[in-house]
């Protein structure tokens, strides 16, 4: 080992070791603040991790790499992040090192045997590393060798055979140029992280009000009177929306929170800013905790929507914002008649929750002149899943509850930059207007075929349709479904470049030849320009455009910032003659926000505005006008049939979830502490009633074992865990899960997978039992 290497590996995980206890009562606290500090010093020192500390989330310091949560417009908290926070930028700050010694003592036989995690602990990757066709191990090769070879396959094949993936980490101005890339090349196919999350919104709230964003700020959410926190846990997936909600309750406003699982965040919440949370008993979030069964969204919204309209009859002019509903949307009456009848009994059943509970919680709205309806994946990723959110739609419009303060739509984004990078472009149908005007800015002509999104790309893999795959960021071989048949496509492809950080499981399941290049974090320093140090932008949840800024110096001397990776792959594809010039972007991303500026509405005058304190907020007419861009510029009613997830006999609806010590397909940890489980992830967890009613006990070691239109999937060797879940339902971890989730189960219209509607059952193994 060099001295510079990384330290010594994490022992991996041993399921053996598992350890359930009882969930906690309270979230965050004392206990959430000594974990942040711990795992910065275990991976970067105390140095790093203060620095990075004092200006995450601050004016003129980074964006943290986290969840995508609005930072408050006024007077900043000295520490403006939260425990997972901290564990996403300690992971960046690590002084743990993946370079050529790790790479040579592990070959890809021994990785494909690691987890995520291990894999994930190792550190920075330090050089780029390329493994070729026969080969066992990754070794280095020179930057400009590594774009000459991408140069050349990428000219090899055809645009239609290339691919282009994107996480949500990728900053405003790699985002563009990354898109701008693929379309000077010929293609759409521009998959991203968006697909298997929120995708559903935006085909949701799109044709409805005319835009796919949220139409709310952190203020409403101060202000609101009433807020649904609907398929979403707050506590581990944005802390920091708990204090938003505590603010709320604090102005009088109350709080719903719809969801499977009793989530601690949302019933029990000690701020760690204040000293009464740090030492007191905390405070609870959620007024009312509606335990819904997966997928019984569609059905509660509806009879809330009957509800209400009820309470209007019985007393005219008191519920519907009539002014509202009829100068400002269409199609009332036809969901009024269809409102008008409720089955009660099958609503139950669908629900899981008694008709006194919704009446009760239809009251609370009916009492509300400013509601938001928050959610999240828990109601975005099921069959249904774009009926459910127009459900949504339809009760927000019945009051009026648009462009007004404390009321509107908030789908909550998870990670840092996913809304920006769909705003820059990213998306594999791009409106003819996007089109147009990167045309008239750049002088190419961009294809106007729709292109490959994640779930389509695994077909394409599978189907030998792809040459070239392109990973700016992420994990995609454990972040989609269908694991086991995408891994074994992606390792049909001719090249796959990762653009990386730290190793992942993509890397393992490379293609023929696989490049790996290392590139900057959100919070090292960007300094390698003929000008200096260079700044990049995000948009947070709440359509708020902002710099970011790293301070670090880079754990290797040979990282490159993403978007200077952009320009030398599409110099080395196009030529140093193309109409675009690369190089002045890469240097400069001045360029780029000036090209931006000229591009995409509401980015006018982008760097001077982005470089104000706080940054600037992009329109949406929902909330700013009351109007809304659909073609008849009015916001649409709509009637869905009533549609929910019910398992036949022997079987379990089960819903896929991170744990506590996890960010998507990273893993900070093994300690899932809100729910009681430790130093294990194979769990599925279960009410203890369906337990016994399926024949099993508490602990019993299973395969799970999925069916969908008559096909099977398995996954094997999990623990059984009873806990207090919605009856019918269980849960188990993304991505351990996600080989359940057969390709077809996607939400309609928007493909995004089914990871919230998988039918279930098990196959007991024989283990020992467990303590």
């Amino acid at each position: 080992m060099t001295k510079h290497s990384y330290k010594s590996p994490v022992e991996d995980i041993n399921e053996d070791d598992l350890v359930v206890s009882k969930p906690k009562l309270a979230a965050a606290g004392l206990t959430g603040v000594s974990v942040a500090f711990q795992r910065g010093l275990e991976q970067g020192g105390v140095t790093r991790t203060l620095r990075s500390m004092l200006r995450v989330n601050q004016d003129k310091g980074f964006d943290c790499p986290g969840c995508a949560w609005p930072e408050p417009l006024g007077k900043r908290k000295p520490a403006e992040f939260c425990e997972n926070g901290a564990k996403a930028f300690a992971e960046e700050n690590t002084t743990r090192r993946a370079d050529r010694d790790f790479w040579a003592a592990n070959s890809i036989e021994e990785l494909s045997g690691k987890t995520e995690y291990w894999l994930g602990q190792q550190g920075r990757i330090t050089e780029p590393m390329i493994i070729r066709p026969g080969e066992t191990h990754y070794s280095p090769i020179p930057w400009q060798e590594a774009f000459d070879l991408i140069g050349e396959r990428i000219r090899a094949t055809t645009p239609d055979r290339t691919v282009f993936y994107t996480s949500g980490r990728t900053a405003n101005e790699t985002a563009f140029m990354y898109q701008l890339f693929a379309r000077s090349l010929g293609t759409n196919n521009l998959p991203d992280c968006s697909n298997m999350c929120h995708e559903s919104s935006g085909s949701a709230l799109n044709p409805t009000i005319g835009i796919g964003k949220g139409t709310v700020s952190l203020e409403d959410i101060h202000n609101a009177k009433l807020v649904f926190v609907v398929g979403q846990n707050p506590g581990t997936n944005h802390p920091r929306m708990l204090s938003a909600l505590d603010e709320c309750r604090k102005n009088g406003g109350k709080v719903v929170a719809v969801n499977p699982l009793p989530e601690t965040g949302l019933l029990n919440f000690k701020d760690p800013q204040t000293p009464q949370g740090l030492i007191g008993k905390g405070v609870r979030i959620s007024d009312e905790f509606l335990q819904i069964k997966v997928g019984g969204d569609l059905a509660l919204f509806q009879a809330l929507g009957h509800l209400l309209l009820s309470f209007e009859d019985a007393a005219p002019g008191t519920i519907v914002d009539q002014e509202f509903v009829e100068t400002r949307t269409e199609h009332f009456e036809a969901y009024r008649e269809a409102r008008k009848h409720i089955d009660w009994d099958e609503t139950e059943r669908a629900t899981g929750l008694s008709r006194d509970e919704i009446a009760k919680v239809a009251r609370m709205l009916a009492d509300s002149d400013a509601t938001i309806i928050c959610w999240a994946l828990g109601v975005t990723q099921q069959p249904h899943s774009v009926d459910t959110l127009r459900e949504f739609v339809n009760i927000l419009l019945l009051q009026g509850n648009f462009g007004k303060p404390g009321a509107g739509a908030c789908p909550v984004r998870g990670h840092s930059n996913v809304q920006g990078d769909r705003t820059m472009g990213i998306w594999e149908k791009p409106a003819p207007w996007l089109l147009d005007a990167i045309d008239r800015e750049f002088g190419i002509e961009s294809p106007r075929e729709h292109g490959y999104d994640s779930t389509e790309s695994i077909e394409a893999f599978e189907n030998d349709d792809i040459d070239v795959f392109v990973s700016m960021g992420g994990n995609f071989a454990l972040a989609n479904a269908e694991t086991e048949r995408l891994e074994a496509g992606m390792q049909r492809a001719g090249l796959t470049v990762h653009v990386s950080t730290k190793p992942n499981r993509s890397h393992v399941v490379h293609g023929k030849t696989s490049l790996i290049l290392p590139t900057l974090g959100r919070t090292d320093i960007d300094d390698k320009h003929p000008g200096g140090v260079q700044v990049l932008s995000v948009e947070d949840s709440m359509s708020m455009v902002h710099t970011t800024q790293g301070r670090l110096k880079p754990v290797s001397e040979h990282l490159l910032a993403e978007p200077v990776i952009i320009a030398r792959m599409a110099e080395a594809t196009f030529g140093p003659d193309h109409v675009i010039d690369w190089r002045a972007m890469g240097d400069d991303y001045d360029v780029i926000r000036d090209r931006i500026s000229r591009t995409l509405p509401g980015f006018e005058d982008f760097n001077r505005r982005v470089r104000q304190r706080n940054g600037f907020q992009l329109p949406s007419p929902p909330r700013d006008t009351r109007t809304f861009a659909t073609p008849t510029e009015r916001a649409q009613f709509t009637v869905s049939p009533l549609e929910y997830l019910e398992a036949p006999e022997g079987y379990l609806i089960l819903q896929t979830m991170r744990s506590h010590d996890q960010y998507n397909t990273t893993f900070y940890g093994l300690d899932d502490r809100y729910r009681g489980i430790k130093n294990g992830r194979r769990v599925v967890l279960v009410h203890p009633d369906d337990l016994a009613a399926l024949g099993f006990k508490d602990r019993d070691m299973v395969d799970v074992v999925s069916v969908f239109r008559g096909e099977e999937r398995r996954a094997n060797a999990f623990r059984l865990v009873a806990y207090p879940t919605a009856r019918g339902c269980a849960a188990a971890y993304f991505p351990e899960a996600n080989a359940l989730v057969h390709r077809e189960l996607v939400a309609r219209e928007s493909n995004t997978p089914g990871f919230k509607a998988i039918t279930v059952r098990f196959e007991r193994v024989d283990a020992p039992q467990m303590s």
